[in-house]
């Protein structure tokens, strides 16, 4: 009797862990990897923070973002340093307008930029990425050529053009980033694609019957989340610092709006004249928000790996 209790309690707990086992889905193991990771978590916080920073925190600033301080334009270097008795957080620029309100506002457009340039270029490579590695064949072949066509353009200088024919508008600077930036994703998204299209649960859902749009939608995309996700985290640093890039050419936001970009050029060019907080400040934001968005990719590549399952 002591003998069969005993197998009957190894059977209850071979059968708990078995369950426990049976529980864990790959995001939840993916989430328990990505919580060890120090940094990708401190990156989430601070991010976190930074974005609720930038939309809350001009409702309560005593100077809004495109308003001067009459008192201090032309004085910044005198009199315009950071001063919380004025209200001037992070003190004013050359024209005395308020550094801590651009900064802010300067923060909300970049974020957008690199989030909405983002989604644009997901949506279209992914969608474009999995057709050509699913059909395979000719059209593979034609649609991937195309993307070569399109890398081999120096986007650059198309989108500096598209700013100087159809002006510096905020929209189409979100929209000419996301369609310039998808064809990385494209490439990956197809490789990912023709290595999966041959597995069993495919070949099960063509036999069914089930039509190709519908085994991309249901099956290859879920599979392809992953890798996805890891490369928007990476995506959107890149496209702020595109954005970063063409804003310091005077190319990017229009005034009054302002972006990291435009307020690091400004800041660069008053530096001369002892005026560090114009640039130091937009410069700290810039760099914070980068590397946080490079820790978060980092921790979820870790975290999605399947070696490391």
């Amino acid at each position: 009797m002591l003998v069969n209790k005993e197998k009957m309690e190894g059977v209850v707990d071979a059968l708990s862990e078995a369950k426990e086992i049976e529980g864990r889905s790959l995001w939840q193991d993916a989430w328990g990897r990505f919580s060890k990771n120090k940094a990708a978590v401190t990156s989430v916080v601070v991010l976190s923070l930074m974005v609720i920073l930038s939309f809350v925190a001009p409702m309560f600033a005593p100077w809004n973002y495109e308003d001067p301080d009459w008192a201090l334009m032309g004085n910044a270097a005198a009199a315009g340093y950071p001063n919380f008795e004025n209200g001037h957080f992070f003190g004013v620029d050359d024209l005395g307008r308020d550094i801590f309100a651009r900064t802010m506002q300067g923060t909300q457009i970049s974020l957008l930029v690199g989030l909405v340039g983002t989604a644009v270029a997901v949506t279209v490579g992914v969608l474009y990425g999995a057709v050509a590695g699913y059909v395979g064949g000719r059209v593979d072949n034609y649609m991937m050529r195309f993307v070569d066509f399109l890398m081999s353009i120096p986007y650059m200088f198309i989108l500096i053009i598209l700013f100087v024919m159809f002006g510096r508008s905020l929209w189409l600077l979100f929209v000419g980033l996301g369609f310039f930036s998808w064809m990385d994703m494209a490439r990956i998204v197809r490789g990912q694609t023709l290595s999966i299209k041959n597995k069993e649960y495919i070949e099960a859902s063509v036999a069914a019957g089930v039509g190709s749009f519908t085994i991309i939608l249901r099956h290859v995309l879920p599979n392809l989340l992953g890798i996805v996700a890891v490369y928007t985290t990476l995506l959107i640093p890149g496209l702020i610092l595109t954005e970063s890039f063409i804003s310091f050419l005077g190319l990017g936001v229009q005034e009054p709006l302002t972006s990291w970009g435009a307020l690091i050029s400004e800041g660069a060019k008053t530096i001369q004249y002892g005026t560090p907080w114009q640039l130091g400040f937009p410069l700290g934001f810039f760099v914070v928000g980068l590397f946080c968005f490079y820790f978060i990719g980092d921790g979820l590549r870790d975290a999605l790996d399947p070696k490391d399952r």
